[in-house]
């Protein structure tokens, strides 16, 4: 008997795509704290649901949390320059940008001060033209996908960031060959979905695999859906 799937509050069960029409299941956890392990959560939550031929799309943030790849602040020392630079900043309502001042002090810590002080500048003048991320896109992804300073959802993310999953195509092979699940790991938002890496006998392009996420399912409040199960309709 096939396994039920439920879609999170507010968000669509199926989705059509250009390869298809598929269901997404939303699949609830525990709060998950720093240095659990993402294999035995997979095989908790995702084994008892899951069928041959499903993908399982796995939030980065809590294979962050699980391999231990946090800043927390207080190894942090908080500048003048990213306080200064913070205040120029656009504020996204999609998650933490740098206007937060501790998400701006990273980026010079990540990226050096001059780095990030012409990221700044070319950002400002982007935005006169209409253009959008230009400074993400000269910091580089690991700012732009940075995690956590800030409360609206859990208070202990006031205390740290989460930056981007290490090899995230060796995680999604190891819980392939571990646990049999077919994966793929995503970075999503409301505003943009980036795939960091898939298992490697999931065949579809990093295309197709965003088609099948573009309304983000799992959201990014307070859901405790890090994992989405994805299946073929009927």
């Amino acid at each position: 008997m096939a396994s039920v799937l439920t879609p999170n509050e507010n968000k669509q069960l199926r989705i059509e795509t250009s390869f298809g029409s598929y269901d997404r299941g939303a699949i609830k956890t525990h709060f998950v704290e720093v240095g659990e392990d993402y294999i035995e959560l997979v095989k908790r939550y995702v084994l008892p649901l899951y069928e041959e031929g499903d993908i399982l799309s796995v939030a980065e943030k809590i294979i962050s949390l699980c391999q231990k790849n946090i800043i927390y602040k207080k190894d942090m020392k908080l500048t003048w320059l990213a306080r200064f630079l913070s205040k120029f900043a656009s504020h996204s309502p999609y998650g933490i940008g740098v206007d937060n001042p501790w998400k701006m002090q990273f980026a010079i810590d990540h990226c050096g001060a001059l780095k990030i002080i012409w990221a700044s500048i070319a950002g400002g003048f982007g935005k006169l033209f209409g253009k959008k991320g230009v400074f993400y896109k000269i910091a580089g992804p690991e700012v732009a996908g940075l995690d956590g300073f800030y409360t609206a959802s859990f208070e202990v993310y006031g205390d740290f960031c989460m930056m981007l999953p290490k090899e995230p195509n060796e995680v999604c092979r190891r819980i392939k060959e571990e646990t049999g699940v077919t994966c793929m790991l995503v970075d999503a938002n409301d505003f943009e979905r980036d795939i960091l890496g898939k298992s490697p006998d999931l065949m579809l392009t990093d295309e197709q695999c965003t088609e099948l996420i573009r309304d983000n399912p799992s959201g990014n409040s307070t859901q405790l859906t890090p994992f989405i199960l994805i299946r073929k309709a009927e």
